[in-house]
């Protein structure tokens, strides 16, 4: 993975300076830009099943998402945590390195409670948290969240095109 990003780094590197080292208008400027992007922003998306639901959302790039990453697939068992998150175990701790201090959750957040070990799905917006690392974003329509009964889930990465 590290060496992917650095890859990356230097593809994002050689755009730049392509756009930046040659006299060029604005729109060839923007168009250096638009590629920089594209090559640096890399997503990982998971897919979770419970029931006839089915969500995607779309990982961070950081060392708690990518450990979460690490995990997957796993069945989980999803609990409501006070009418505002679903709730599950993970089988380990995830690493928070890099992570900052808390985070401030809002509607559609997937995120690791690390003094608990345990993964959350917001439906409803939360207090900024000690402890909380976010580990992506749902993608869509996230209201049916909320009447998501407890029982089994299945997160899985979704397999590039």
């Amino acid at each position: 993975m590290r060496a992917s990003r650095r890859i990356l780094a230097v593809l994002a590197a050689i755009a730049m300076g392509g756009a930046c080292s040659n006299p060029a208008t604005t729109a060839d400027a923007a168009h250096g830009e638009d590629q920089a992007r594209v090559v640096t922003e890399q997503t990982m998306r998971i897919r979770i099943t419970t029931g006839d639901q089915v969500f995607t959302a779309v990982l961070e790039d950081s060392e708690s998402a990518r450990d979460f990453a690490s995990l997957l697939p796993i069945e989980v068992t999803l609990g409501d945590h006070n009418r505002t998150e679903k709730v599950a175990d993970l089988p380990r701790r995830l690493s928070t390195a890099g992570a900052p201090e808390g985070a401030d959750p809002v509607i559609g957040d997937i995120a690791y409670y690390a003094p608990w070990g345990n993964l959350a799905i917001y439906y409803r917006d939360f207090a900024w948290s000690r402890g909380l690392v976010r580990l992506g974003r749902l993608e869509g329509d996230t209201s049916s969240l909320a009447a998501v009964e407890a029982g089994r889930a299945r997160i899985e990465i979704v397999p590039e095109d």
